[in-house]
């Protein structure tokens, strides 16, 4: 682990300046200035970052404003919770979504993909292997983490409830439902059974892989490289 406070703020900034070119990325910016993107809430995708691109905000703020080396020690549960998520995202896009039958593969190389996909969430993993202190996660961390997954379940479900369940409200330049923004999700084509399936196999996933970290954390040594 690295507890020294330029190296924590060089890997900070950049990963921040990069979250902010993705954010505008996500708006759809790069690719018309003049059509921003208004659907970008919906995606699972921008909202893990979104998390994570606060969470290491605030663990940039910290580190400069403290004038000694040491571990960065902010929120570690959020820390942890939005690595759970981040992870999610990059394992579902690309082994689930990058090649889903009618997307454009030249997708996948934008800016704003590569960023949010592959970049950050990578960079994200690692910051939690490098910069926080060893042994320090606590046994419920894995269970609590399922609380974001599930939130967004209940945040698509409330705007399904909302659009009436019309899945004729499209994503924009998709043929995707605004409602179903993920096949996985998708009550027209997978059915409640399916959906249900679905979400087991995510949350089961989810707190599956919390435990593997937090028995990598358990078994990590403590030794530091100033």
């Amino acid at each position: 682990m690295i507890k020294n406070r330029t190296a924590q703020l060089i890997y900070q900034t950049i990963y921040c300046t990069l979250g902010f070119v993705g954010c505008v990325a996500c708006l759809g910016i790069f690719d018309n200035i003049n059509a921003i993107r208004w659907d970008f809430y919906v995606h699972f995708t921008n909202i893990s970052n979104f998390f994570c691109i606060g969470v290491m905000l605030a663990a940039l703020i910290q580190t400069a404003k403290k004038k000694e080396d040491s571990y960065v020690m902010v929120a570690p549960v959020l820390k942890f919770i939005g690595m759970l998520g981040i992870l999610l995202t990059f394992l579902v896009f690309n082994i689930l979504l990058a090649g889903e039958a009618g997307r454009d593969p030249q997708a996948n190389w934008r800016i704003g993909s590569l960023i949010f996909h592959g970049v950050l969430p990578i960079m994200y993993i690692a910051d939690w292997f490098l910069f926080y202190e060893r042994r320090k996660c606590k046994w419920y961390y894995p269970i609590v983490s399922i609380a974001f997954p599930f939130a967004y379940i209940m945040f698509l479900l409330i705007q399904a409830i909302i659009l009436k369940f019309d899945s004729s409200i499209l994503i924009p330049t998709t043929t995707t439902p605004l409602i179903y923004p993920y096949f996985f999700i998708n009550l027209d084509t997978q059915g409640v059974s399916g959906v249900l399936m679905w979400i087991g196999i995510l949350f089961a996933a989810f707190v599956v892989v919390g435990f593997l970290f937090f028995f990598l954390d358990k078994i990590g040594k403590k030794n530091d490289f100033e």
